[in-house]
């Protein structure tokens, strides 16, 4: 450095003093602060460069004593394996054996399985079903509803729940679980309980074709014909509607529900009609001996003889198809479905159902009244008006 400093500013002589001996008036005016701050900055790089070199070989030691340490732990392990290989283990090869073979099932495919559910994800679930092989349970299998993530039908780890293998899983030698054929199963049980109870049930429309909707009933697809449904709707009109419903025909092995709205709403009706009452009907059709009233799903008689005081000798003078009309139930055969209906004891006058219909329907419920109380007048004595009479329930009957 003393030379190179020489060689620039021409003042040693002596081609190496020591920089610590420099003396200020020894360079050249304007030089020395010059001179003195370049030296600082290369002393400083040499130290530095010094330190990370010592860095280095510091890390390069440390490292060297841990792979030293790993090899020699490595190597004890290997002797123990090779020299005492059931050192710490409190059971022998054969009991081992003996307790995977106790939980390694007989696994094929129908049979059910109790899992543990240890993994999720959108697409399905991994499930430990104590065996060799895993389960997995795709989301088209975890739920007989359409759902877009297993979360949704309650699946999450550490839920423990009985499976059916359905097929094995060639990817990796596991099997194929599924939760929506027990599902299944359970609903078409639960829907051959009701048929065999002929209860009604509630059934969402979900589709319409040209002959007739199709409904979801306990969480299966069942068809109503159009010839079954009470009313005269559209396919489009009953769509997104509830039906009340009774089973007519169930085949499971097709896959096959068929079921009536127009029975249903018969035993409905049915139920609701009590001898003596007043009822509101539509004329549905018209005979030589009487007309057919609905009653809302269920059919009863209005006798020619039952329609007036007055002789009729014409029923369509009197009524049409499509009149809406008041009557009082006289009969009912519940067994057989029949209804007898009488428009004769609601007339305030003898003739009125003839003359005036609006005034016997505007006045029937007064008129059942009255005539209700006549009856039960004369019931100590059991003596028959017009051919009624109190039955064993104490409502008179024809």
């Amino acid at each position: 450095m003393a030379s190179l400093m020489a060689q620039r500013f021409g003042v040693f002589k002596n081609p190496c003093p020591s920089i610590l001996n420099l003396r200020k008036e020894s360079f050249p005016k304007g030089c020395c602060c010059k001179f003195l701050t370049r030296s600082r900055v290369v002393v400083a790089a040499v130290a530095g460069v010094s330190t990370s070199i010592q860095d280095r070989e510091r890390q390069n030691i440390l490292v060297l004593r841990e792979r030293r340490k790993l090899k020699e732990m490595f190597e004890e392990a290997c002797e123990r394996c090779i020299t005492s290989p059931m050192e710490g283990v409190n059971f022998t090869f054969e009991e081992f054996d003996a307790a995977v073979e106790k939980y390694d099932f007989n696994i094929e495919i129908g049979s059910k399985v109790k899992g543990t559910v240890y993994s999720v994800d959108a697409n399905g679930a991994l499930v430990d079903i104590t065996a060799k092989s895993s389960g997995y349970l795709p989301l088209t299998e975890a739920s007989i509803h359409n759902i877009k993530h297993v979360k949704e039908a309650g699946i999450f780890p550490g839920l423990v729940e009985e499976f059916v293998v359905v097929e094995e899983n060639e990817a990796d030698d596991g099997w194929i679980l599924s939760l929506r054929s027990i599902q299944k199963d359970l609903a078409w049980e639960r829907c051959r309980q009701l048929q065999a109870e002929d209860v009604i049930v509630k059934g969402k429309v979900i589709e319409a074709n040209k002959g007739g909707v199709v409904v979801i009933l306990e969480c299966i697809q069942g068809f109503v014909p159009f010839s079954q449904i009470s009313n005269k709707y559209t396919g489009d009109e009953l769509l997104g509607k509830e039906l009340p419903l009774k089973f007519l025909e169930m085949d499971e092995e097709r896959g096959r529900i068929v079921l009536s709205n127009r029975n249903a709403v018969a035993d409905n009706g049915q139920a609701q009609v009590v001898v003596g009452s007043v009822i509101t009907g539509t004329v549905q059709s018209l005979k030589p001996y009487g007309a057919f009233i609905d009653m809302g799903g269920i059919s009863g008689l209005l006798h020619i003889s039952q329609i007036s005081h007055d002789r009729v000798a014409d029923i369509s003078t009197v009524l049409q198809p499509g009149d809406t009309l008041k009557a009082m139930v006289l009969h009912h055969d519940r067994e057989r479905g029949r209804v007898t209906l009488s428009t004769k004891r609601l007339e305030p006058s003898p003739g009125d159902m003839i003359r005036n219909p609006k005034l016997v329907f505007e006045k029937a419920e007064e008129m059942v009244e009255k005539f209700s109380q006549r009856i039960l007048a004369h019931a100590n004595q059991l003596m028959p008006e017009d051919g009624l009479m109190l039955n064993s329930d104490g409502i008179f009957d024809i």
